[in-house]
């Protein structure tokens, strides 16, 4: 079997592996001597153990889904456990101090959690002041669901790109402009101190994301 190491390289946000040795087709089942469609996987174990931050972000998020349907908290943390299994095909995961939970797997339960509170409407408060606003994800939700990505409240669309004067909006590529949405309140704040001062405010690494074609069409945007 061949193996590999990871490195996480936190200036580019991503992974780099390295095989200690090239992978041996021989010794792999063929169909009539054909290699090119041999299927590979590639499982990356994260070495980073969940964050204190991310364990109080998760209890907080089912603090304020039992807040608003009256299951105990501990019910739901098994219950999103459960989901968590089901869509890892078996991977268990505990955020327990001993749990032997890491970051990736982490972010993919709560990933889940946002999820369902966008879908079903969960009103939150604690758990929003402590959700990664300058994850690409979550500015998704926010877009998909129109809920501003500062205050959770319903809002428009808006583009962080210049569209320009003199262009019409109803003939522009949205794929290709960065979009976010925010109340009215947050719209206002954001043009009158700037892009700069507002991310550095609301804790963002960047304001807006490119949506697909797909998603456009399903919350009205042509």
């Amino acid at each position: 079997m061949t193996s590999a190491r990871a490195w996480w390289l936190e200036d580019k946000g991503a992974w780099l592996v390295k095989l200690d040795k090239p992978i041996n087709l021989d010794y792999v089942d063929l169909v009539d001597g054909r290699t090119g469609d041999v299927p590979v996987r590639f499982e990356i174990v994260d070495p980073r153990a969940v964050s204190p931050k991310q364990r109080a972000l998760f209890f907080a998020l089912l603090n304020d889904i039992y807040n608003w349907s009256g299951q105990p908290q501990e019910f739901l943390k098994e219950w999103f456990y459960a989901r968590y299994t089901v869509r890892t095909n078996g991977k268990v995961i505990s955020l327990a101090d001993n749990g032997g939970c890491s970051k990736n797997d982490a972010s993919v339960l709560i990933d889940d959690v946002v999820d369902f509170i966008f879908e079903f409407d969960v009103p939150v408060k604690t758990g929003y002041e402590l959700l990664p606003r300058d994850e690409n994800q979550f500015q998704y939700e926010c877009i998909k669901h129109r809920k501003c990505l500062i205050c959770g409240q319903h809002a428009d669309i808006n583009h962080v790109d210049t569209v320009g004067m003199g262009r019409n909006r109803n003939t522009i590529d949205h794929t290709q402009n960065r979009l976010c949405v925010l109340c009215r309140q947050h719209h206002q704040e954001w043009h009158q101190i700037g892009n700069q001062l507002f991310c550095q405010k609301y804790n963002l690494t960047n304001l807006g994301i490119k949506v697909d074609t797909e998603t456009l069409k399903r919350i009205g945007v042509r």
